[in-house]
C-alpha cells in the first residue's frame, strides 16, 4: 500500500513499503540543451530596448517588456531540471480529474457543477531544487505533493519518466471569484508548458478563446490542447469536435496546434497524455521555448515603434543658424551692441577729449549728456542682468522650429521625445544667454593703452601751457615793476614774451588737434569695438545653443538610431 507522510519544507512526500530488491536506478536525464535560440543575447537586446525606449515608446509596451525581463531572469535563475506544466480549464472540464489521473492519487478535489479547485495544487516528481521554484510559484505548503519514482511504475510509464515535472492544477478560469481568476492569469504567464483542458460542451467558449487561447499564437511548442471527457461522445463526434476545435485555433493564429483527446473517467488517452508530458520534461527545453515564444510575441510589438526611413543624426547648419539668429534677437544683442557703441564713444571722450573742453562742459553742466550716460548705464545694467526673460516667447518659438526638419520621418512618440529634448533646457537657456552677454562686460570696462597715452600727452601739453602762462606772467611782472635785476634774461627781457605766447598758442592748438584726431579715431574704432563685442556675444549664444539645444536633440537622435537598430535586429531574430 501507499501512504502519505509529511515531506520536507511542508510538502507531502509519497512513500512506499521497504523493498527487498534494490530498485533499478533511473536513467540519467539528458543534459539541458544549449541556448540554441540565443535567448540570453535576445534578452540582453530587449533590456537595451527598454533602456533606450523608456519614456519614449508606448509605456504599456515598456511595462510588458520590463515584466518579461524580470520574469525571465527569475525563471532562468531557478531550477532548469524542472519543467512547470500547468493544467488550466473551466468549471466541469475535468482538469482536476486529469491531474489526479496523472498523479495516480486523488490530490485535487473534483466536481462537475461548481469550481472545486480554490487554489493551485502542485505535484512534484523530484524534490531536489524544486523548493525555490515552488516558492516562486507561491504554491501553498499544504498544496504541495511529491511523488516517488516507484509509484510511476504503477501509473504507467517507465520509472523516472516524469522526473523533473512540476504539475499544477489551476483554479477554474471562469470562477466568479476575481482572486482565483487573477491567480490563473499569473500561472498562465509563468508555466513552461501550458495545457488547456476543454470539454465537448464548452470547447468553443468565446471567453476562453479570446482571453487565453488567442494569446497562445506563436506558443505552439509550449502549449497543448486537451479535449477531455470524450467518453460522452460517439467516435464520429470526437473527430468532428477535434476538426472544429482545430479550425478555431488555427483561425486564432496557432499554426499547428497539438490536440489530444482524453477521458479521465475511462482512462482513454491518459497514457498518450503522460507520454507527451514525459517527452517535454525529458527534453528540458520547455523553459527556454516558453521564454523564446513570449519574447517573440513581445518583440513583434516593436514593429510600430520605429520608422523605415534612415534617421538624421545632426541638426543641419541652416536650422542651427536660424536658431542662433532667433536667440540673438530674443537676447536683444543688436540693441545691446548699439548701446555699447554709444557708451564706448562717451567713455572714450572722457579719456581722450581735451581736458579744457571737458572742464568747460562740466562747468556748463550739460543735462542732456548726464541723462544720456544715465540711460546708457541703466540700459546696459538691464541688458546684463535680465536680457531674455522679457523675450521668452521668442525663445519658445525658436525651440519649436529647430527640431521640425529632423523629426519629419520619425514615429509620433519619437517626434515628441526629440522635441522635448530640444526644450529640455528651456528654463536654463535665458540665464545662459544672459551669461554670454555678461562675459563681454570685463572687456568693456578695460581702458585701452592708447587712451592712457593720449591722456598723458594731453596733460603734458597742459603742463607746457601752464608753464607758458606762468612765464608770461613773470615777464609781465618784471616789466611792470621795472625791476633792475631779473633772475634771468628770459624773465627780464620783454622781447621773449612773443615767443612764449607763440609756444602757448601752439600748445593749445596742438591739444585741440589731438582731441580732434582722438575723436575721429574713436568714431572709427567704436564701430569696430561694437562689432567685436557683438561677435563675442554671438559666439556665446552659439555655444549656449549648441550645448542646451542642439546637443540634446542630436543625443536623442542617436538614441533613436540605436533603438531602431536594436529593434530591427530583434525583429529579424523572431522565429518564423
Amino acid at each position: 500500500m501507499t501512504t502519505t507522510t509529511p515531506g520536507v519544507s511542508g510538502t507531502s512526500q509519497e512513500t512506499e513499503p521497504e523493498q527487498t530488491e534494490q530498485a533499478t536506478p533511473a536513467p540519467e536525464p539528458p543534459a539541458p540543451p544549449s541556448d540554441a535560440s540565443g535567448l540570453t543575447h535576445r534578452l540582453a537586446t530587449l533590456d537595451r530596448l527598454v533602456e533606450l525606449g523608456d519614456g519614449r515608446v508606448d509605456q504599456a509596451l515598456m511595462d510588458d517588456a520590463a515584466e518579461l525581463l524580470g520574469r525571465a531572469g527569475q525563471r532562468l535563475r531557478l531550477s532548469g531540471d524542472h519543467t512547470i506544466v500547468a493544467l488550466a480549464g473551466g468549471t466541469g472540464s475535468g482538469k482536476s480529474s486529469l491531474f489526479n489521473a496523472v498523479c495516480g492519487l486523488e490530490l485535487s478535489p473534483t466536481g462537475l457543477r461548481r469550481p472545486m479547485t480554490s487554489a493551485a495544487h502542485a505535484c512534484v516528481w523530484g524534490l531536489d531544487g524544486a523548493g525555490p521554484l515552488l516558492d516562486w510559484l507561491e504554491i501553498g505548503k499544504r498544496h504541495r505533493y511529491a511523488r516517488a519514482s516507484a509509484l510511476d511504475q504503477t501509473t504507467g510509464g517507465g520509472a523516472g519518466s516524469l522526473e523533473g515535472l512540476i504539475l499544477l492544477d489551476l483554479p477554474d478560469h471562469d470562477s466568479i471569484r476575481s482572486e482565483q481568476v487573477a491567480e490563473v492569469d499569473r500561472y498562465v504567464g509563468v508555466a513552461d508548458l501550458l495545457i488547456w483542458v476543454l470539454d465537448p460542451q464548452k470547447y468553443a467558449d468565446f471567453a476562453v478563446h479570446r482571453r487565453y487561447l488567442e494569446p497562445l499564437a506563436g506558443h505552439d511548442g509550449v502549449s497543448l490542447i486537451v479535449l477531455n471527457q470524450v467518453d460522452r461522445l460517439a467516435p464520429e463526434e470526437i473527430d468532428e469536435c477535434v476538426k472544429d476545435l482545430r479550425r478555431l485555433l488555427e483561425a486564432e493564429g496557432l499554426r499547428d496546434p497539438r490536440i489530444l483527446t482524453t477521458s479521465a473517467k475511462s482512462g482513454a488517452g491518459i497514457d498518450d497524455f503522460r507520454e507527451v508530458v514525459a517527452d517535454t520534461v525529458a527534453a528540458r527545453r520547455a523553459r527556454t521555448q516558453r521564454l523564446v515564444a513570449d519574447l517573440d510575441r513581445l518583440i513583434q510589438r516593436f514593429e510600430g515603434a520605429f520608422g523605415d526611413m534612415e534617421p538624421p543624426t545632426t541638426v543641419d547648419a541652416k536650422r542651427t543658424a536660424a536658431l542662433v539668429e532667433a536667440l540673438v534677437d530674443a537676447a536683444g544683442i543688436p540693441a545691446v551692441a548699439e548701446a555699447m557703441e554709444s557708451a564706448y564713444e562717451l567713455r572714450a571722450l572722457d579719456y581722450v577729449g581735451w581736458p579744457l573742453a571737458r572742464l568747460a562742459v562740466r562747468l556748463r553742466s550739460d543735462p542732456l549728456r548726464r541723462m544720456r550716460l544715465v540711460e546708457l548705464r541703466d540700459e546696459l545694467r538691464s541688458a546684463f542682468t535680465t536680457p531674455v526673460n522679457a523675450q521668452q516667447a521668442h525663445v519658445d518659438n525658436a525651440l519649436q522650429d529647430v527640431a521640425e526638419d529632423v523629426v519629419r520621418d520619425l514615429p509620433a512618440s519619437w517626434r515628441r521625445s526629440v522635441r522635448e529634448a530640444g526644450r529640455s533646457n528651456a528654463e536654463a537657456l535665458p540665464e545662459a544667454l544672459g551669461t554670454s552677454l555678461r562675459d563681454v562686460v570685463p572687456a568693456f570696462n578695460q581702458v585701452p593703452a592708447g587712451w592712457w597715452a593720449v591722456r598723458v600727452w594731453q596733460y603734458l601739453l597742459l603742463v607746457v601751457a601752464a608753464v607758458g602762462v606762468v612765464w608770461l606772467g613773470a615777464i609781465g611782472a618784471f616789466a611792470g615793476l621795472k625791476l633792475a635785476h631779473a633772475p634771468t634774461r628770459l624773465l627780464g627781457e620783454a622781447d621773449v614774451a612773443p615767443y612764449v605766447a607763440l609756444v602757448f598758442v601752439c600748445v593749445l592748438g596742438l591739444g585741440a588737434l589731438t582731441a580732434l584726431a582722438a575723436r575721429n579715431m574713436i568714431a572709427m574704432t567704436s564701430v569696430k569695438h561694437s562689432e567685436r563685442m557683438e561677435q563675442q556675444m554671438r559666439e556665446g549664444v552659439v555655444t549656449a545653443a549648441r550645448e542646451l539645444v542642439i546637443e540634446p536633440i542630436e543625443q536623442e537622435l542617436a538614441v533613436y538610431a540605436r533603438f531602431r537598430d536594436e529593434a530591427g535586429h530583434a525583429i529579424r531574430d523572431v522565429a518564423p
